[in-house]
This record gives C-alpha cells, sequence and structure tokens, in this order.
C-alpha cells in the first residue's frame, strides 16, 4: 500500500493528510448501528494523531462488527479473518513486523463465543494491539440470537428467553492480564475518542469493550445494550482527555474532584477527573469488583477500567530486534546447509 503524505490544499494534519484520507468505503450497516458511529471515531482519532495509514494494521473476524474495517483507514493495510480467529492473525501479523500498530475489531460473538479462547491467549500475550469490540449482545448478522453477553433474563423477539448469565468482557480481559481494560458506550463520541487516543499508546493490548446498540434485533429500552438504557444508565467512572507526547493539547473543563495522570508506555499521559472519590484505574481487584457491582446493579459504568503499564509486550518479551522478521536478509532467517545438518545430527 503507498501512503499519500503529500501537502494538500485545504486543511491538513501534521504530515499532510485532510481527514477524508482516513475513510473507508460507504458504510453497508444499518442506518443508525452504532458501529457506524465508532469507525468514524477511529477516522477522527488517526487524523488528529497524524497516523500514517501505511503502518497501520486492520484486522477482524466474522460478523457485523467484522465488517467495520472497511470503513475506515482505506490506505491501510488488512485482513478479515475467520469467526473468532482474528486474535491469531494478529499475532502472527505482529511478530513478523512489530514495527507496525494494529487497530482490531470484534464483536462480543466473535470475541465472547467461539473465539473466547483465542481473545484470552492474545491477552496472556501482551500483542500490541488495540482491541476493539464492539458489543451488542446479539448475533445481528445471523439475525437476532443471543450472544454470549446477553442479559440473564433478556426477551428478544425470535429468540426468545434468555436463561444464562453474560461474559463480561472487561473482567475476561483483567483476569487474563491485560493491562488496558477501558468500556464506553457509542454514543458518546468523546470519551469513546480519548480512549482511543490513549489505547494507541500503550504498549500491549488495549481493549475497548463498547457497547455499541443493534438497532434491528436489540435497541428495547430495557436491555443493557440498547441506545435508550445506555444514556440512561451510563455511569462515567471519570472524566477523560488525553495528552499526546508530542503535543500538548487543552482539556475541557471538568467537575470538581480529585485528579489522576496515569502514565502511558511511551510517555503519554492520561488524565482522570475522579467522579467516584474511592475509585483508583490501577486497583485490579477493584476494578473487578466495581465491574461485578455494576453487572449486579444493571449499570453501564465507562471510562478507564483498569491500567498497568509495567508488563513487556509480545515482541519485547520475545526479544526481537529493530529489524523486523518480514524485513531481515534471506541469510539472517534461512539457516545453511551445515547447520541444517547440524540440526538433523542431533535428531539421531
Amino acid at each position: 500500500m503507498t501512503d499519500t503524505t503529500t501537502p494538500r490544499a485545504g486543511r491538513v494534519n501534521a504530515i499532510g493528510l485532510a481527514q477524508t484520507d482516513y475513510k473507508g468505503l460507504p458504510s453497508t450497516l444499518c442506518q443508525g448501528c452504532g458501529h457506524n458511529s465508532i469507525a468514524n471515531q477511529i477516522v477522527q482519532v488517526a487524523y488528529e494523531l497524524n497516523v500514517r495509514p501505511a503502518e497501520m494494521l486492520k484486522l477482524s473476524g466474522i460478523g457485523c462488527s467484522s465488517k467495520s474495517p472497511a470503513y475506515f483507514l482505506g490506505q491501510s493495510f488488512g485482513f478479515n479473518g475467520l469467526h473468532g480467529r482474528m486474535p491469531s492473525l494478529a499475532t502472527g501479523a505482529l511478530m513478523g513486523n512489530h514495527t507496525m500498530r494494529a487497530i482490531a475489531v470484534s464483536g462480543d460473538g466473535d470475541s465472547a463465543s467461539i473465539g473466547l479462547g483465542q481473545f484470552k491467549h492474545v491477552l496472556r500475550r501482551n500483542v500490541r494491539m488495540v482491541y476493539i469490540v464492539e458489543n451488542n449482545g446479539v448475533y445481528g448478522l445471523t439475525k437476532g440470537q443471543f450472544s454470549a453477553t446477553a442479559d440473564e433474563g433478556q426477551e428478544l423477539k425470535y429468540a426468545g428467553t434468555n436463561e444464562f448469565p453474560p461474559i463480561d468482557i472487561c473482567m475476561e480481559a483483567i483476569l487474563a492480564g491485560c493491562g488496558f481494560v477501558a468500556r464506553s458506550f457509542s454514543g458518546d463520541a468523546q470519551q469513546v475518542r480519548e480512549l482511543m487516543k490513549a489505547a494507541l499508546s500503550h504498549g500491549g493490548t488495549a481493549v475497548l469493550d463498547i457497547i455499541s446498540p443493534c438497532v434491528a434485533f436489540n435497541n428495547a429500552d430495557t436491555s443493557t445494550k440498547s441506545y435508550h438504557y445506555g444514556k440512561e444508565h451510563e455511569i462515567p467512572l471519570h472524566g477523560i482527555g488525553f495528552v499526546p507526547s508530542e503535543e500538548e493539547i487543552e482539556i475541557e473543563a471538568y467537575d470538581p474532584g480529585e485528579l489522576r495522570v496515569v502514565e502511558m508506555h511511551d510517555g503519554s499521559w492520561v488524565k482522570l477527573r475522579k467522579l467516584e472519590a474511592d475509585y483508583d484505574p490501577t486497583d485490579r481487584m477493584g476494578a473487578m469488583h466495581r465491574l461485578q457491582w455494576a453487572q449486579e446493579n444493571q449499570e453501564l459504568i465507562t471510562g478507564l477500567v483498569y491500567y498497568d503499564g509495567s508488563r513487556p509486550s509480545l515482541a519485547e518479551s520475545s526479544r526481537l530486534g529493530d529489524t523486523p522478521l518480514n524485513a531481515l536478509d534471506e541469510s539472517r532467517v534461512r539457516p545453511g546447509r551445515e547447520a541444517l545438518a547440524g540440526l538433523m545430527d542431533g535428531l539421531m
């Protein structure tokens, strides 16, 4: 792929790209789908952070959510994989070239059902990527069956009543050792943007569980994945603003309260104005307790749920050199005849 960086007339960012350069194909999703809003925020964030499209990788699995990468960063590399298998593709691609940055888009069916095992292991390995789960509680692409994140007791016209407790994406991420776990609501565009900016600066896997209502099959007022419920029950854990390390920006004033500053992996900062006086996003057990309490009270808590920047990424723990594996000379990756003979002798 080519990276068009020639300055153009009109409003462009620091690398000479207009916001339209970060768009993709027209959406084929339902009008009003939360996934479209998320794609739009990715476009805005990439433009504001001067992302070079040729240095960005897009990945997805199967489902309505996994169509989303077609709608943003049209000049970037991308791969749409099998249902639930996107984490394996991400691991291989980013081991092959650990200098790339990646945005992976999945859904609650793709990650919490068939792909749950892959989801857990990519977090355990801490592959450097932004992992977005567009969470609507249903299989929208196959006409509205319950997914693993559907509310217990929830009723749908075509699926009946859900008898099983939901899987909490954020809880599973924290238990798997993920160092950046956040939840947001697709109807809160500003919060989604700020969390994405912070996630892109994180040195390992950053999980964003974004409640993204399905307007076709799961938008009843009683569903915790609906627009009405999200707007009525959203409880921000904190106001959030992001300050890139290369350029300081002003942050809108927040309600009075304690300020916590969290240093990101690359030296950037996330500033949190705490609304719950006793909430600490660096407290692992406290984060899991808060998630459980929210589930029991059917709250939609949003914001940075948990952060720990101390874990090395998979590329770091694997001691990969500065040169990506896919850029190494053949002589460095292909053993000679003598080396192969020695290997075979050792197996005798």
